[in-house]
């Protein structure tokens, strides 16, 4: 062996940061600090602590419960956008289609979802006269881009 090319070896005092539980080894440097060790690690006690580093779990709790407030008030404002009794004059659909549409007792977008519910409330909008699949079509088209939502 070389002489002078090893380095120094001391008897390290090891220090635990969670219990302050202390303990020597032998190391190249003259002193440890550990997060944790076997006197405080759950695995080794047996008992489930939670170590909050620097109040992690206090920050995780306060985002969930921002996220859960705009998921809230974004859910309002959608609600607050798509009124159920709009009238359908409002859709913009023509004067001729809503006033069949009028005279078969659908006078509001409630009515409108109801009948476009499924594939036989479809084709119940379909039987009235004057009414085809371009103006179904194209009310469906306006209510998705008003924010309404329904099935098929």
């Amino acid at each position: 062996m070389k002489q002078g090319i090893h380095p120094a070896w001391y008897a390290t005092p090891v220090r635990c940061m969670t219990c302050g539980t202390t303990w020597t080894t032998g190391s190249t440097v003259k002193s440890l600090t550990v997060e944790i060790c076997s006197n405080c690690h759950p695995f080794y006690t047996g008992e489930q602590r939670i170590v909050d580093t620097e109040g992690r779990v206090d920050k995780f709790m306060k985002r969930l419960q921002q996220r859960d407030q705009i998921r809230s008030q974004r859910q309002k404002a959608a609600e607050e956008r798509r009124p159920l009794d709009l009238p359908i004059a409002e859709l913009d659909i023509g004067d001729r289609y809503t006033n069949i549409l009028e005279e078969h007792g659908v006078t509001v977008v409630a009515d409108v979802l109801d009948r476009l519910g499924g594939e036989d409330d479809a084709n119940s909008i379909l039987a009235l006269q004057g009414i085809g699949h371009k103006v179904v079509s194209d009310i469906k088209k306006t209510l998705r881009g008003r924010g309404y939502e329904f099935s098929s």
